[in-house]
């Protein structure tokens, strides 16, 4: 029985986090360093960068954690730290970091699957009135990831439908640095297009109306491209009227194609009565409001975690700590200690056994 909370490490991309979780689920310490302004020059994530500055803060940032809770290391029942699927160089320092913390104070080390994570965000306790309820629909939507996951329990996953090219938070960086915004994209994109008119351009809505949950948006990006050549003036800019309405038509097209392929998935999924949304893209509200419609026509609730939770973040991390832990699947510990961080880690690999 786990009576003790739990020290979460998030360091698969370009967040640096560390996080305090109470069995129940309480957040006692929750800290998040963002690389953004490290980054923002190179339009990107730079992964020699990312793993530079996760060496250079985790540790410290896991010992304020700890300060803040109001604990030693030895008070913990457990270390989760993120293993996969991710950027290597992150991936080794947080996985490093935790195992050593287990190992020094004798305490369970959990390596987390940093998709788990996100499907399990919505469980937390006073996340959600009522609490979420095994099985559910998960739209797991990120820069580097678009999928419709059934979520069976904890280690049980059914992955429905991927992308077969570009992930929807990529085709949004991809499509706002077309139209002159800063990287990350999503966010400015979606800032523009409130002032724009989404019928003013036809883009594609990629896949819509086709059988299954797959999604597809490099096509969605090539037809921005073409409008972005053809609307440009002689020195390559466009009217902040034009910019604003294709960026409206695009975040229009982008939750018209996952409003689809989630009513596809529901139905796929009938025992569902909650669709669970997470990852950077969950942010975004017109993407929010599709597929709340969806659900209620399929007679099931959307759960949207806050924003702070949907993004990269140690608390969901913690968090599936604690689910294993419980359940005692965290693993022996030395194969736990023995497990190689995993760049490509598919939910849908993960088991209860």
């Amino acid at each position: 029985m786990l009576d003790r909370p739990v020290l979460g490490l998030e360091s698969s991309c370009d967040e640096t986090a560390a996080a305090v979780l109470a069995p129940d689920g309480a957040i006692l310490a929750e800290l998040v360093l963002s690389q953004l302004d490290e980054h923002a020059r190179f339009g990107g994530v730079v992964p020699e960068i990312a793993a530079r500055a996760h060496l250079a803060h985790l540790p410290g940032l896991a010992r304020r954690a700890m300060a803040e809770a109001g604990l030693g290391f030895a008070d913990l029942g457990g270390v989760a730290a993120t293993s996969g699927p991710g950027l290597i160089g992150g991936l080794i320092v947080g996985a490093s970091l935790g195992k050593g913390i287990a190992l020094a104070h004798g305490l369970p080390f959990v390596a987390v699957n940093h998709l788990e994570a996100h499907a399990l965000t919505a469980r937390l306790p006073g996340l959600v009135e009522g609490g979420v309820e095994f099985p559910y629909l998960l739209l797991l939507l990120s820069g580097g990831h678009c999928q419709c996951v059934a979520v069976e329990g904890v280690g049980r996953y059914r992955r429905l439908g991927t992308t077969l090219d570009d992930a929807v938070g990529e085709a949004f960086d991809k499509s706002a640095k077309l139209l002159g915004l800063p990287w990350p994209g999503g966010p400015a994109l979606e800032r523009l297009a409130e002032s724009g008119d989404p019928a003013r351009f036809r883009l594609p809505a990629p896949m819509v109306g086709r059988p299954g949950c797959d999604f597809s948006f490099s096509g969605l990006k090539t037809a921005v491209a073409q409008h972005v050549a053809r609307e440009a003036g002689e020195d390559g800019t466009m009217a902040e009227r034009t910019r604003a309405d294709l960026a409206a038509a695009f975040q229009a097209a982008v939750a018209t194609a996952l409003a689809d392929r989630a009513a596809n998935a529901l139905a796929m999924l009938p025992a569902a009565r909650g669709v669970v949304v997470a990852g950077g893209v969950a942010a975004n509200g017109a993407v929010r409001r599709a597929l709340a419609a969806v659900a209620e026509r399929g007679g099931a609730r959307l759960v949207a975690p806050p924003v702070r939770l949907c993004t990269d973040n140690a608390v969901m991390v913690a968090w599936a700590g604690i689910e294993r832990l419980r359940l005692g699947l965290a693993g022996p510990p030395d194969e736990a200690l023995g497990h190689a961080p995993r760049p490509r880690w598919p939910l849908d690999e993960m088991t209860a056994a």
